[in-house]
């Protein structure tokens, strides 16, 4: 598992990366083809009320000129029990110490495990012996599947529930640069490698036509992380108040 900076890989080497459209996976795609991978895009439909990301992850991966980019459609609203799949309000205007306790209603149940699952697969279709994904341990809303120790045990489930783990052929690595970053640094890694944070959506509750609500667990995160970095948030806010 790979929390860290990996030196250059041999261009042409195949991965796969989830893709969600926010500021995370924007700057791990860029972490990624900056490595020299070659990134097929992983992207799922479903059933969030934030569908907005779908199409910032296809302009994303126009904008890196990825291998391949391939949206799953998943219906998670036939089981609910989450504000971003259910018709459960989306938590708004919480402190700092409340983001901080307990695991918030936005949590999608299983959602990262499922996720894995389906990069996994197509990880051993392409040969593929790395998956990237945007997780992050400090800046969070408390995810129990964004965690170093749920990725270490992916990690071991992928090498045991696969022929190609199995037989030995490859070894599949799950790769978290942003596992340690605070906010702020993503977003300054991000700078640093050219990502343009306008291309990208955080917010949970959006309006029809996109803008982002400011106000609730993931527009706060990405504003305060901004605001630290010294930048200004490119994207379209309908108040931030």
């Amino acid at each position: 598992m790979t929390h860290t900076s990996a030196p250059s890989v041999p261009p042409g080497t195949r991965a796969v990366l989830l893709l969600s459209g926010g500021l995370d996976s924007a700057t791990v795609l860029a972490w990624a083809m900056r490595a020299g991978y070659a990134v097929h895009a992983l992207s799922f439909r479903y059933g969030q009320r934030h569908q907005v990301e779908l199409e910032r992850a296809r302009a994303l991966a126009a904008r890196f000129n990825v291998r391949q980019h391939v949206v799953c459609d998943i219906d998670l609203r036939q089981f609910g029990g989450s504000a971003l799949t259910g018709d459960i309000a989306v938590p708004k205007n919480r402190d700092a110490a409340s983001m901080a306790t307990g695991i918030p209603v936005t949590y999608v149940p299983a959602r990262n495990t499922i996720f894995l699952s389906f990069a996994m697969a197509w990880a051993e279709v392409l040969g593929a012996q790395d998956v990237f994904i945007g997780v992050n341990a400090l800046d969070y809303s408390g995810y129990p599947d964004c965690r170093p120790a749920f990725i270490e045990a992916f990690e071991r489930l992928a090498n045991l529930a696969t022929r190609t783990g199995v037989e030995g052929t490859t070894r599949l690595a799950v790769h978290t640069p942003l596992m340690e970053m605070t906010k702020r640094e993503i977003i300054q890694l991000g700078q640093s490698l050219g990502v343009d944070y306008s291309m990208t959506t955080s917010c949970y509750d959006p309006s029809p036509d996109g803008a982002a609500c400011g106000h609730c667990d993931a527009c706060q995160l990405r504003l305060r992380g901004f605001e630290q970095a010294g930048l200004p948030d490119p994207a379209r806010y309908q108040t931030v108040g």
